[in-house]
């Protein structure tokens, strides 16, 4: 009888040769499963071949709903792993085969794309990867940046939006009609994409547009150092838990 830390180990940790197998497992299952989805999208496809999808999708779904059992059961703290972002991605990732099986089909185009729900078996991939948690790490130490920087960022879109409206709604009432009219130009503009469909055509607009977009040039470089920065420390942090260094002082 297999004990219940046995089971944790094996489920929650890949440093065990059970933990490890049981991940090789479930990330292969996971490759496979987006196969069989893509396959799936090919019309006109033989029955037979149909079919075996079916029986494929049917054993994977079986497979990820003993794993998110199982993790439920290996948890000490049940409902906080089922409210996690992990458990929400584990459940979502098998959700809409039982909600088809139960004949909670959708007819509207718009609904529809909650098959989509289905490619979140990707992000499961991350639970298994070390640069992901790397990358969660980072964005943690980042959060507080991050959050300045989107404030940031939010009043200059409306400080542009505002700008460009002051100079273009006079001569293009159609495209800059009011400051939400303008949101479009504004955050195309800011991050330094510029389409060409909404342009400015007075001297005032195109002068305020070069300073958008110079300003642009910098906000869309301050996330990007933020999380590299965050990203080193992250390494870091991971490093010394991994291989820990004892330093001795000199006598």
């Amino acid at each position: 009888m297999i004990s219940l830390n046995t089971l944790r180990q094996t489920v929650e940790s890949s440093d065990t040769k059970s933990g490890l197998i049981f991940d090789l497992i479930v990330q292969a299952l996971i490759v496979m499963s987006l196969i069989v989805f893509s396959i799936e999208t090919i019309p006109n496809m033989d029955h037979t071949v149909v079919d075996l999808l079916g029986v494929l999708e049917l054993a994977i779904v079986a497979i990820f709903s003993i794993e998110y059992l199982l993790r439920i059961l290996v948890s000490q703290d049940k409902k906080r792993f089922i409210f996690s972002m992990w458990g929400v991605i584990d459940l979502l990732a098998i959700l809409p085969f039982y909600l088809f099986f139960l004949g909670l089909e959708f007819d509207l185009v718009m609904l529809r794309a909650f098959r989509l729900i289905r490619l979140t078996r990707l992000l499961k991939l991350a639970r298994y990867n070390k640069a992901m948690a790397r990358l969660g790490l980072a964005m943690k130490i980042a959060r507080e940046d991050l959050l300045v920087s989107l404030g940031a960022t939010c009043i200059m879109l409306f400080v542009a939006s505002f700008g460009i409206y002051q100079f273009e709604n006079s001569v293009q009432p159609d495209r800059f009609g009011s400051v939400f009219d303008s949101l479009w130009w504004a955050l195309s503009t800011l991050t330094t994409v510029g389409y060409g469909d909404v342009y400015p055509m007075t001297l005032g607009g195109k002068v305020f547009t070069g300073l958008v977009l110079m300003i642009g040039l910098g906000i869309v470089a301050l996330p990007a150092g933020i999380i590299a920065s965050s990203l080193t420390e992250a390494r870091e942090r991971q490093k010394s838990i991994v291989d820990p260094l004892v330093r001795i002082p000199p006598n």
